[in-house]
């Protein structure tokens, strides 16, 4: 399914079918399209969407988010899970507080069983950081 045109967030570059990709899910999910666009609540910003479809219209459940938010949600998880590996790694300039006495050993877990999901992004992302950051 392609990402819809005639919404307020008007995608730039999409990811059409997303369904067929989105790791565990894929194929018995609600995220039909991925996009990065001019934002909704601001058509000079851009950010990030996840289109959700519900077999017969667009899904006001789908969400979008600036890209740094996104970033911002990635360095939460890598710093989780490198918590347990190396306590002493860098820490991240956001304050992350953990909310349960279990919440690290969860995320992990969940990280175990999905590792190959999850790895494989990760990779794709470390390739294309070494392009951009010097």
């Amino acid at each position: 399914m392609d990402a819809p045109k005639h919404l307020k967030h008007k995608p730039l570059f999409s990811v059409n079918d997303y369904h067929k990709n989105d790791g565990h899910f894929k194929s018995c999910t609600d995220a039909k399209a991925l996009s990065i666009g001019l934002a909704q609540y601001n058509p000079n910003e851009i950010s990030l969407k996840v289109w959700r479809h519900t077999d017969t219209n667009w899904s006001r459940q789908s969400e979008e988010l600036p890209i740094h938010r996104n970033l911002d949600l990635t360095i939460v998880f890598l710093s989780i899970v490198l918590a347990k590996k190396s306590p002493n790694t860098l820490k991240s300039r956001l304050d992350l507080q953990e909310m349960t006495s279990n919440g690290y050993e969860q995320v992990n877990t969940y990280y175990e069983k999905h590792r190959s999901m999850i790895d494989e992004r990760l990779q794709e992302i470390k390739e294309l950081l070494k392009l951009i950051t010097p």
